[in-house]
């Protein structure tokens, strides 16, 4: 890998919620364009993720924003669909990178070199940059959901299992927005199902 490579960072946000897409992003910096305050974007605040949101969009060299659905994630599993919006993401970049890096211990299959780093969204800046776009729009998704859906308090939670969520899951079962493969929604619609 030359040091005039191209690289495209990729993560992903949402492999643990109940509820909602698994987004992906990919993003190539701008080697003349550095973007201050980079960061894991779950080291950062909301406020902090949606400045740099905006950051990213207008200073990166490119990005792309993926997603696989929630029926996708049912029918696949979820590191498999994690896997294709991430793949996605990479093919939905206008410049195509030379060597991509993903944050964690897979890659997609892709078209190009890719190496998978552990903890790659805190020590590989693309990597970073790409972890605060897929978590800041999935939790555009997530606010756009509540008011489809109030009851669920996803606006709260962002989809993941708390008290709040189980509760509302035992109460009044799954929405279409529900992993109907994960064990707790499952549970619920099995129970409302008697």
């Amino acid at each position: 890998m030359t040091s005039t490579a191209i690289l495209a960072g990729v993560d992903e946000a949402g492999r643990g919620p109940l509820a909602g897409p698994v987004v992906a992003a990919a993003v190539i910096l701008h080697p003349e364009k550095p973007i201050a305050g980079l960061a894991d974007s779950k080291q950062l605040s909301a406020r902090q993720r949606e400045a740099l949101f905006d950051d990213i969009r207008a200073m990166a060299w490119d990005y792309a924003i993926a997603q696989a659905s929630v029926e996708e994630i049912d029918t696949l599993n979820i590191l498999r669909a994690t896997l294709l919006a991430m793949r996605r993401a990479v093919e939905g970049l206008r410049q195509r990178p030379d060597h991509v890096l993903v944050d964690g211990n897979q890659t997609p299959i892709l078209s190009m070199p890719c190496t998978a780093i552990v903890r790659g969204d805190q020590s590989v800046a693309a990597i970073s940059a790409a972890s605060i776009l897929a978590k800041v729009h999935r939790d555009r998704w997530c606010l756009q959901a509540h008011e489809q859906y109030p009851a669920y308090g996803l606006a709260q939670h962002k989809g993941y299992g708390t008290a709040q969520h189980l509760a509302a899951l035992r109460a009044l079962g799954p929405c279409p927005l529900h992993r109907q493969t994960f064990a707790p929604v499952r549970q619920a619609r099995e129970a409302h199902a008697r």
